[in-house]
């Protein structure tokens, strides 16, 4: 089972990546202020910015990890059960959130790394 800790560590560990909460309670990252993985401190989910094609191939690939996200799912976002997931997968789905929301020059330089 990932922890939302877990989570917490696998986005802040991205260059520029800041934690905000928002909404009252829900943990958002951020790079450069733009959202790409939102969840709450005792959430048993997350939500991260996918494509609508990622989107689609979780949902079909496993229905009972992945969702379509309430409200932001037209968008690309999915909703992640932490007790289902495996911890290597949402680590690659939070690097290509981040990939997807940091401006293209940082992502380069992350790339050269």
């Amino acid at each position: 089972m990932v922890t939302v800790e877990q989570v917490r560590q696998m986005a802040l560990a991205l260059p520029e990546t800041t934690e905000v909460v928002a909404w009252e309670a829900d943990l958002t990252w951020r790079v450069r202020d733009k959202i790409f993985v939102i969840g709450g401190p005792d959430s048993p989910r997350v939500t991260v910015r996918t494509s609508a094609e990622e989107q689609q191939e979780l949902l079909a690939q496993d229905p009972q990890t992945y969702e379509f996200a309430p409200y932001v799912g037209r968008y690309g976002w999915t909703s992640i059960q932490l007790s289902t997931v495996d911890a290597d997968e949402l680590g690659e789905l939070i690097i290509e959130a981040w990939r997807r929301t940091a401006p293209r020059k940082l992502v380069a330089a992350y790339d050269k790394g």
